[in-house]
């Protein structure tokens, strides 16, 4: 059995911790408080059936979900791989691949659910500060997977962007992404992004110069600037869903750690104790399933 908290954004301190039994959460709770469930990563669980897109309505109920109520845009942390690595005595680079073998089910999965978009968190600009085989390394695994995945990709009906600085990647890498953003643009099912060098400060402060640039060359007023501009900005204006509805992180920290600083504002928050090699679709759905019993009101 594993820990699971649910943060959300709170006018005034409060006591962070609040057990619940099972799945149930209570709706009369003020938001920012973090809620601890249990994961039972032995439930059993209908398998999936891997030649449909998006599963049907009936089906998500027999998953214990309603249709009605399902995340448009999941982001994820997945955060632990090189820890999961260290408890087996094994090298990093082992951790950083079993990680990238449950991100890929982690993206079926939510494909055949049928949500809209889902956001992996996977190289910060401060990640370039870790020991430089190490990035190196992870490089060489960021552009393996764009390239061997992406005709996957493209018969599921996936659709994949990279959000952050693509200019300091290697042009190999570079490259890859092209491709495979050009082989699946056309795609009108799960909209796939991938945050490499990536940071929510800088995607604000971006955002910010083009807004003030195009004030000073006249295309737009001060007047002009509203929420609804300044998200045409951000590296997410890519998507339809730019604001996650939930984020998952995985590994046992409990912090954004600047990602979708901007976007996160009324995003439900999940922290999860399992290492990301070890989640898996049990994990998905009962954190989906209590998603699902939050009332969700943005301050009203």
């Amino acid at each position: 059995m594993h820990s699971l908290c649910l943060a959300m954004p709170s006018p005034s301190p409060i006591n962070p911790l609040f057990p619940l039994k099972q799945h149930k959460i209570s709706r009369s709770i003020a938001p920012r408080k973090i809620f601890v469930i249990k994961l039972h990563s032995h439930s059993k669980l209908p398998t999936s059936d891997p030649d449909h897109d998006v599963i049907k309505g009936r089906e998500l109920e027999i998953r214990g979900l309603l249709p009605e109520h399902m995340p448009k845009h999941l982001a994820v942390i997945a955060d632990g791989n090189r820890r999961w690595a260290s408890e087996r005595g094994l090298q990093g680079k082992h951790g950083h691949r079993a990680g990238r073998r449950a991100m890929k089910e982690v993206i079926l999965l939510c494909s055949e659910l049928g949500l809209k978009a889902l956001t992996f968190f996977l190289f910060s600009t401060e990640n370039w500060f870790r020991p430089k085989d190490q990035v190196d390394f992870l490089m060489a695994e960021f552009e393996d997977m764009m390239v061997s995945d992406v005709e996957e990709y493209r018969r599921k009906g996936i659709r994949t962007s990279v959000l952050g600085d693509t200019s300091r990647l290697p042009k190999s890498q570079q490259k890859a992404i092209t491709v495979a953003e050009e082989t699946t643009k056309g795609n009108t099912g799960l909209h796939l992004m991938i945050s490499l060098n990536y940071s929510g400060k800088h995607d604000i402060l971006q955002a910010t110069k083009k807004i003030a640039s195009k004030v000073k060359d006249g295309m737009i007023f001060l007047e002009d600037i509203n929420e609804s501009l300044f998200l045409e900005e951000l590296n997410t204006k890519c998507t339809e869903f730019p604001n996650p509805d939930l984020l998952i992180r995985t590994g046992g920290e409990r912090r954004v750690s600047n990602f979708m600083l901007w976007q996160l504002a009324y995003t439900e928050l999940f922290f999860v104790e399992k290492y990301f090699p070890d989640f898996k679709e049990a994990d998905i759905l009962e954190i989906l399933r209590s998603f699902q019993q939050r009332h969700r009101n943005y301050g009203k």
